[in-house]
């Protein structure tokens, strides 16, 4: 998960045209105030004049991804994200280019970068870190595989020992790294992180796990943060079974005991 944003609402598609069939040019916006900038370009709010839907236009420097040799990776983020529909998974409408440039169209989500929020709050109630609603974007690192994999990509603190240590893995790399950033949350920093970089694949690999002293987080948390900060993948605890964890029912259920 390179980016995630939040949000709460699941946005229609900016025209009635899928973007299949609508050949898009940068006529059909109107263009306002920047959203952020990244390597290869730069996001910006805007509108689109058919249907006054507000979108984020994402533009990309054609040299800068040819310099860095990333076309690849950008045709894979394109054709994963714009066939995936769900309510957590940030919306990819459509795309077109023109000489230098090539634009993609995304959902806005209005309440900006997840990351940012968290430096903002320092961290996370429980309940805010059970319960939050997210949107996942950025899938140029993304694949359609069922198989097992050995890429090492990825955020340094979300990585896997699996991945670490240059091994075939497998989907099971999520739950590590939904653990990571569920530790995040609660405490405002990654578990392994260390001054240097060497320092925090030696703590990767060794699941150098400590929770500081911090009363507001409960026994639960730290159970549940621990069954998935497993080196073993095979003994991570499956997603369903983390649905079911009673940190995450308690949370989720008006009526439970432990709110955060």
């Amino acid at each position: 998960m390179d980016v995630v944003a939040e949000s709460k609402q699941e946005s229609e598609s900016p025209s009635k045209d899928s973007p299949e069939e609508k050949r898009w040019t940068l006529s059909d916006f109107d263009i306002g105030k920047p959203l952020g900038r990244g390597k290869f370009g730069h996001v910006y709010l805007a509108k689109e004049k058919r249907s006054n839907h507000i979108v984020a236009l994402k533009v990309l420097f054609k040299s800068q991804l040819k310099q860095s040799q990333v076309e690849h990776q950008l045709r894979r983020e394109v054709e994963i994200q714009s066939h995936l529909r769900h309510p957590n998974i940030l919306r990819l409408y459509g795309y077109f280019y023109d000489q230098t440039r090539v634009y993609l169209i995304l959902e806005y989500a209005a309440k900006g970068e997840l990351y940012k929020e968290l430096q903002k709050c320092k961290c996370f109630s429980e309940i805010r870190t059970a319960t939050g609603e997210l949107k996942i974007a950025d899938f140029g690192w993304s694949v359609h595989t069922f198989n097992r994999r050995q890429t090492m990509c990825g955020t340094l603190d979300y990585l896997p020992p699996e991945m670490v240590e240059s091994v075939q893995h497998d989907a099971s790399v999520d739950i590590w790294s939904l653990g990571v950033l569920c530790y995040e949350f609660l405490y405002g920093v990654p578990p392994f992180e260390a001054k240097e970089h060497s320092n925090t694949y030696r703590r990767i690999v060794k699941v150098d796990l400590k929770f500081p002293s911090k009363p507001t987080v409960s026994p639960s948390a730290k159970d549940l943060i621990s069954q998935m900060l497993v080196k073993d993948s095979l003994q991570r605890l499956p997603l369903h079974k983390l649905l079911e964890h009673p940190w995450i029912v308690q949370n989720a259920d008006p009526s439970g005991v432990y709110r955060g």
